[in-house]
């Protein structure tokens, strides 16, 4: 079995964390298997270089200051394997083996990142390399970084680049709980929960795995969840299932836009919750809220917009905060979900961009954690579906590859 474990900061934070991680890798070994680890900076020690930054560091500067912490993580452990007669080596940017590089936007690169991460999987007969989490290399060879949960991120590219059978990755909790069990009395390990189940925790407080990393799971990469006290890297914790599915969805009938237009709208507590319940009240499915400082924008469907607008006019007529309502028809709405949403820069400009060299004016945008909803003209939504796919399946190549 080939195998990617990534070791976070809690589980290397001291001495002693560092050898019972050194521990169960040697015990991988052991049993014949293939292993290549990725490191996380010792405890909070990133944090802490952060802090100490208290003058003006260029990015360069910056990226190279906080590197320093998964480079002694990787010292450390290469030491602790070598004091275990295991074969290894520490892998950093600038090493000969290091696979991670970015393009010149400051993405990710994935066909020389992958190219790179085979060579690095031929290196694995016989010894362990130990991967910088976090950081990446760019063309010039300067170093940089690959953001929040950047480590789990190195962990699962790698394990799909280099073929592996699974990812493990070691932190201070024992998988996925059913609640936070500081809080919630008998929280317990979930044993398996799927990959949209677990972006959606993540992006609602719960710090498991970066959703960044999971765009890198394919069905046959196994990712597991285990906390670093369990030993046994090849069992135990919970099992991530599935992968991130592109999906782009057309509301098939068109929609009215009715905007509820009021002085200081969003400081006046309750509006949203009375102008909803207004619509509920008359059976009206409102399949889009936008907001802003003076107007709430509601969309329903058209064949039911007359209603809806004389529903909300009497609410502005009884609110003196309220001044006015309009309907404007017939808009079509192309919803975008997938993976690679969430915390990737420049995803909005990516779908707009195409759709303004084509002509097309957008009527408004609605984004949340995991999903894009563009509204445009109804007599233009075939030609936006057509774009909004090719970019999409694009995006899903150039992370996939």
């Amino acid at each position: 079995m080939r195998l990617v474990a990534k070791f976070g900061g809690t589980s290397l934070g001291t001495g002693q964390r560092v050898e019972r991680a050194a521990d169960s890798i040697a015990d991988v070994v052991a049993d014949g298997h293939e292993i290549a680890v990725v490191a996380s900076a010792m405890g909070s020690t990133t944090d802490e270089l952060l802090e100490d930054i208290t003058f003006d560091a260029d990015n360069a500067d910056r990226a190279e200051i906080v590197s320093m912490g998964e480079r002694t993580s990787v010292r450390m452990l290469k030491a602790a394997l070598a004091a275990r007669d295991v074969d290894a080596t520490f892998v950093e940017p600038g090493s000969d083996l290091w696979p991670v590089i970015t393009d010149s936007h400051g993405e990710v690169d994935p066909s020389v990142t992958q190219e790179r991460a085979e060579a690095l999987a031929e290196a694995l007969d016989g010894t362990v390399p130990v991967v910088t989490g976090f950081l990446a290399e760019t063309p010039d060879g300067d170093v940089t970084t690959l953001g929040r949960g950047g480590s789990d991120t190195t962990a699962v590219m790698l394990g799909n680049y280099m073929d592996a059978d699974e990812v493990v990755i070691v932190t201070d909790v024992e998988g996925v709980m059913t609640g936070d069990p500081g809080v919630v009395e008998g929280a317990r390990n979930v044993a398996r929960i799927t990959v949209d189940e677990l972006r959606n925790l993540s992006f609602r407080g719960a710090e498991v795995i970066a959703p960044s990393a999971l765009s890198y799971k394919h069905e046959d990469l196994n990712v597991r969840v285990l906390h670093y006290q369990h030993g046994d890297l090849t069992a135990g914790g919970t099992k991530v299932e599935g992968t991130f599915e592109n999906i782009v969805d057309m509301e098939e009938d068109p929609l009215a836009c009715i905007t509820v237009a009021g002085r200081a709208i969003r400081n006046r507590p309750g509006i949203l919750s009375d102008l909803s319940e207004a619509l509920f009240e008359h059976e009206i499915n409102i399949d889009a809220v936008a907001s802003g400082m003076d107007s709430v924008t509601f969309y329903v469907g058209s064949d039911v917009a007359e209603v809806a607008e004389t529903t909300l006019h009497d609410e502005v007529v009884e609110d003196e905060s309220l001044s006015s309502v309009t309907n404007e028809s017939e808009f079509a709405v192309i919803r975008i979900m997938g993976g690679e949403l969430p915390n990737r820069p420049g995803v909005i400009s990516g779908i707009v961009a195409p759709l303004a060299d084509a002509g097309v004016t957008i009527h408004d945008i609605v984004t949340s954690a995991t999903s894009v909803a563009v509204f445009v003209a109804w007599s233009e939504r075939e030609e936006v579906l057509s774009i909004v796919q090719e970019q999409v399946s694009i995006s899903h190549e150039n992370v996939s590859r």
